[in-house]
């Protein structure tokens, strides 16, 4: 919606894409000190390796500007145990979104075709909005929201979009596309590029970072981050892979110190326990497994997938359950604003025990059957 009025307003007018775009709605207040299921964040917090990590920063450590080689180096030989990468295949940002924005950044062209799925995640809308973008989508199928790859196929023939975005696993839906469908769809069209926002993988571990070959699948750019799996959400950091090409044209329209010192120093503290987020990845797997026989034994319509999070269509309003959940000390979303899902809430796994103070306080509030 167009909400300038230049009476009112003391400064130039903004571009036309920025005045009717709808902005991204991202948590901002007051969710310290409850059990946090609604962004699908790691709920435990980091590997005690990072807080000593951060303690040890030295004053003269602040100061300088951020150096990222030693991180670099170690994603380049560490990252995965199964391949290496060259450094210039990799990219750093302040967080997945910053690593979004600049892809759009880069190719993102007025009047150009983004492709992507709905409902998926929120915040590539605005970013293809505010280049011009007209966007073009494709629904999930029936009620397992399967991927759409016959009409995803179709559209990439007929629209040539120039960036295609696949939330995989996504988000909110847990839908998983194979890594061979994937690379079958960069090869209809080497024109389009293909980003595959990788951000829930591990909870899926289906990964196309594993066996992707990058001087051969040149249209194709890996999304990465810490905050789901390590617990770094608070200190954005995030990874693009992709050939050397497309890092280096990414790299470009990027600040030369995006990501602080502070980011860097626990990056490398959290990659460097493994283990740790290994283990948390797994118990949440468990978690959800769990979650998801106790949902068995309701008349509760749910959808489980591959990521670190469920949906359920309460039989109370949603936003009367979601405050009532807040009241007991647990945060969920709404999905009010996502197509095809409107009356469902998202719910973010945690470990066992979370997942058990959770499903006590939602059949207090929500459920009918005396258990």
């Amino acid at each position: 919606m167009n909400d300038f009025n230049p009476l009112n307003n003391c400064f130039p007018n903004p571009r036309e894409e920025i005045k009717n775009m709808q902005s991204y709605s991202a948590p901002l207040e007051n969710r310290r000190n409850l059990l946090r299921l609604d962004f699908n964040e790691n709920t435990l917090g980091p590997s005690p390796r990072v807080l000593e990590a951060l303690q040890a920063i030295k004053l003269d450590e602040i100061s300088i500007y951020p150096e990222y080689n030693i991180l670099k180096k170690f994603l380049c030989d560490n990252y995965l145990d199964s391949r290496k990468f060259d450094s210039d295949e990799i990219g750093i940002f302040n967080g997945a979104d910053a690593a979004i924005n600049a892809v759009f950044n880069c190719f993102g062209e007025k009047d150009q075709i983004f492709l992507t799925t709905n409902p998926t995640f929120g915040y590539y809308s605005p970013c293809s909005e505010m280049r011009g973008m007209k966007q073009i989508s494709c629904p999930y199928i029936g009620e397992n929201f399967l991927f759409p790859i016959e009409e995803f196929t179709d559209k990439i023939i007929k629209h040539n979009p120039k960036l295609i975005f696949i939330c995989n696993p996504n988000n909110p839906t847990g839908t998983v596309l194979s890594s061979q469908e994937i690379i079958k769809l960069s090869d209809i069209n080497k024109d389009s590029l293909i980003v595959v926002d990788e951000l829930y993988e591990k909870f899926n571990g289906d990964s196309l970072l594993k066996r992707i070959d990058f001087k051969k699948n040149k249209n194709i750019i890996i999304i990465q981050s810490l905050s789901k799996t390590a617990g770094l959400a608070g200190l954005r950091i995030g990874f693009t892979f992709g050939n050397k090409n497309l890092i280096k044209y990414i790299n470009k329209v990027t600040g030369p110190y995006d990501v602080n010192s502070f980011a860097i120093t626990a990056a490398l503290a959290a990659l460097n326990d493994k283990s740790y987020v290994d283990n948390y990845v797994l118990e949440v797997k468990k978690a959800r497994e769990w979650i998801c026989d106790k949902f068995k034994s309701t008349k509760i319509r749910t959808h489980f997938g591959g990521g670190n999070y469920f949906l359920i269509w309460p039989n109370k309003n949603p936003k009367i359950l979601i405050e009532q959940m807040k009241e007991k000390g647990i945060l969920i979303r709404s999905m009010g604003n996502k197509k095809d899902i409107y009356n469902s809430i998202r719910v973010s796994i945690g470990n066992k025990e979370q997942m058990s103070f959770f499903w006590d306080i939602y059949k207090e509030l929500d459920l009918k059957i005396n258990y």
